[in-house]
């Protein structure tokens, strides 16, 4: 990121460390609890859809090209409008447009179960995933401005397991509702929490600097405290974050064909994937108090390596080994990410958080949705195992960049 120009770069290294004043320690846990609430709610409706896709399928008889185009509405929208919401929030305020998101993304579900057709209902997904799209880098940058320092690995730590415990709730509840009454009206209630949930975010948000820091004019505030030391540190770091989901979505996308061509049933593939997901939960909460603790260059190379191993490990194993080894690649597979996102504070100011977890998440995202093609492709000329150990490979070239980014993040 840009920096200063009137500072020198030994000015910089001082001014990075400096630790922010730290707010009232009530204010850390409403931060946190309003940040980690968002962060569940919001993926728990992006995850709801996988839920909702065959029934609207059978409800509204489409093909399976508009079944892809709904899937694809949500989480396109979502990725796409994320910096836009960076920009936007610095004018509205960060914990505004985080609760009118919150609002508009149950919204979304409200429409979606009053639908009757595919336009409609596409437009409502299109609605939903306009709301979500300020989730992450809002919540992330209210976490970060409330936990200074070395505090923030930790805290957005909990905050990325919180995103995991929504995607595995949230569709749970959805089809406990849906065995109780007819589909449209369970959407209408879960939608309806986006509603509470936003007045919980306007309302139990942390007042003053902690939520949103701005200067006498209104503008966000811009300190000198986390600028960053060099202009490469934050697309060192956005680098290292991209190759990582890169990495973890090709993996995911092409596991169930190699446990396939082992001999695993549908069902096997199944619980092997929820195995990777359950260490991945783990992965994200855990790696993040491992990152504050060893750094985040060692937790680094601690996951991607472990990552690399039990992938090509994973090549030649039978059956059985590979459902062991699964839950441990998950924690592995995921928890680097913790890491990544709880570096981003120390490389940027505290007035561009939103802007660079924008930029940041936009990047991860992006990427983990353009690499099962491009991993595809390998696929079709070279076979999955070849592709798998390929996959493998990539992501050892997280390492070199996590060394040239850890000056930037020594204290």
């Amino acid at each position: 990121m840009p920096y200063d120009n009137g500072m020198t770069e030994l000015t910089e290294r001082a001014a990075v460390r400096q630790p922010e004043a730290a707010p009232h320690r009530g204010e850390e846990r409403r931060a946190l609890a309003v940040a980690c609430g968002a962060h569940a709610l919001h993926d728990g409706y992006s995850d709801l859809v996988y839920l909702m896709l065959p029934i609207w399928q059978a409800e509204f008889a489409l093909p399976y090209a508009a079944v892809g185009l709904l899937r694809a509405l949500f989480s396109g929208t979502m990725a796409a409008l994320q910096i836009p919401a960076t920009f936007l929030a610095e004018r509205v305020g960060g914990v505004r447009l985080l609760a009118a998101g919150t609002a508009l993304s149950g919204f979304g579900y409200v429409v979606a179960g009053t639908s009757t057709g595919l336009v409609l209902l596409a437009a409502a997904l299109a609605i939903g995933g306009l709301g979500s799209s300020t989730q992450h880098p809002l919540a992330s940058a209210l976490v970060a401005r409330a936990f200074p320092g070395q505090r923030a690995l930790k805290a957005l730590g909990s905050y990325n397991f919180a995103g995991d415990i929504g995607k595995m709730l949230l569709p749970a509840i959805a089809a406990f509702l849906i065995a109780l009454m007819p589909w449209r009206g369970a959407l209408a209630l879960l939608g309806a929490c986006g509603f509470a949930a936003a007045l919980a975010v306007l309302f139990l948000s942390p007042r003053g600097g902690v939520a949103e820091a701005r200067s006498g004019d209104g503008k966000l505030a811009s300190t000198a405290s986390a600028v960053a030391p060099s202009r490469a540190a934050f697309p060192l770091l956005l680098s290292i974050g991209v190759i990582d989901s890169a990495t973890r979505m090709g993996f995911l996308t092409y596991l169930p064909f190699l446990l396939a061509g082992k001999g695993a049933s549908v069902q096997s593939i199944g619980l092997a994937l929820t195995a990777v997901f359950a260490g991945g939960a783990c992965g994200k909460l855990v790696c993040a108090f491992i990152g504050a603790r060893i750094g985040m260059f060692a937790t680094v190379l601690l996951t991607e390596l472990s990552t690399a191993v039990a992938i090509l490990a994973l090549l030649p194993l039978p059956l059985t080994a590979c459902y062991a080894l699964l839950p441990v690649l998950g924690i592995a597979l995921n928890g680097t990410s913790s890491v990544l996102y709880g570096s981003v504070p120390m490389l940027v100011a505290p007035a561009k958080r939103e802007r660079a977890f924008g930029i940041f998440y936009t990047g991860t995202i992006g990427s983990g949705a353009v690499s099962p093609i491009l991993y595809g492709l390998v696929g079709d000329a070279l076979g999955v195992p070849m592709t798998l150990a390929i996959v493998a490979a990539i992501v050892l070239a997280t390492l070199p960049l996590a060394a040239a980014l850890r000056p930037s993040l020594q204290k």
